[in-house]
């Protein structure tokens, strides 16, 4: 196989498997390939990662030794990102009655999502993360984005239970912004005691759904190492339940008289 095509293989085979490891045999192997050849794709593919902001392969020496591929949003390109998110949620066509945004079409573009995704997989990458959670239904595809990143499985907690998933833990907990009791499930096999798990959601007033969360997953146990919100509401009037957490946008006001709303980065530079 020429360079050139090698190259093409072995930087998609990355993208498509990242944090996997494989040795450099393999390569070998696979390509017909010389492990010095081999050694000199990767540093090219590499320079290409990490001035492209998109990650970088991690290599390891030793009988064991092999490659991965670490998917990465630089600082400035995350920032890049997000402001133009901001820009977009400025559109006053956006405000919905009660002072909500409409935010379906974002959550349904897929290079959007996976852009998020790799955002927040950068900042969680260190915690080995075993698991990430949401809860259905607009957090579904934030979590998917940022479990491919992550290369872990998604759970997802429902409102009610489903007779296909076997027997469930529910708690009740009050939302943080209407104070109603709510419930939430979910089931016995879908998580290991202990996990460390990462929350994902699409949005946080108060916080009293992601509190709700965290309650239910000290049933099985778990370690919440990380949350993540792609939006949080700014609101003085409401207390915020939950401190520890990580926003990519922050609303901060929804002028329904004047069709103005005011966006700005969430917290997520200060957590980088």
């Amino acid at each position: 196989m020429r360079r050139s095509a090698r190259l093409v293989a072995l930087t998609q085979h990355f993208l498509e498997n990242p944090r996997i490891h494989k040795n450099l045999p393999s390569f070998s192997e696979m390509y017909n390939a010389s492990k010095a050849s081999i050694s000199e794709d990767l540093d090219i593919i590499d320079q290409m990662f990490r001035a492209d902001g998109i990650g970088y392969l991690k290599r390891t020496a030793g009988s064991a030794g092999g490659v991965m591929f670490i998917p990465e949003s630089t600082v400035e390109k995350g920032v890049a990102f997000v402001d133009q998110l901001c820009e977009r949620l400025k559109d006053p066509v956006r405000i919905l009655p009660g002072g909500y945004l409409y935010m379906s079409d974002i959550l349904g573009e897929p290079n959007t999502i996976r852009e998020i995704g790799r955002i927040f997989a950068s900042r969680f990458a260190k915690l080995d993360i075993d698991v990430v959670v949401t809860v259905a239904t607009k957090g579904i595809p934030l979590a998917y984005a940022v479990a491919s990143f992550l290369n872990v499985p998604v759970v997802i907690v429902r409102r009610d239970p489903k007779v296909t998933e076997g027997s469930s833990v529910s708690i009740n907990y009050v939302s943080g912004s209407s104070k109603k009791i709510q419930t939430m499930v979910l089931p016995k096999r879908s998580l290991e005691e202990g996990a460390n798990v990462c929350i994902i959601d699409d949005f946080m007033k108060a916080g009293g759904t992601i509190n709700g969360m965290v309650s239910l997953l000290e049933e099985f146990s778990a370690n919440v190492k990380a949350i993540g919100v792609l939006a949080e509401a700014d609101d003085d009037e409401e207390e915020r339940l939950v401190e520890n957490y990580m926003s990519l946008v922050k609303i901060s006001n929804v002028d329904l008289k004047e069709k103005t709303i005011a966006v700005q980065r969430g917290n997520f530079v200060e957590r980088s």
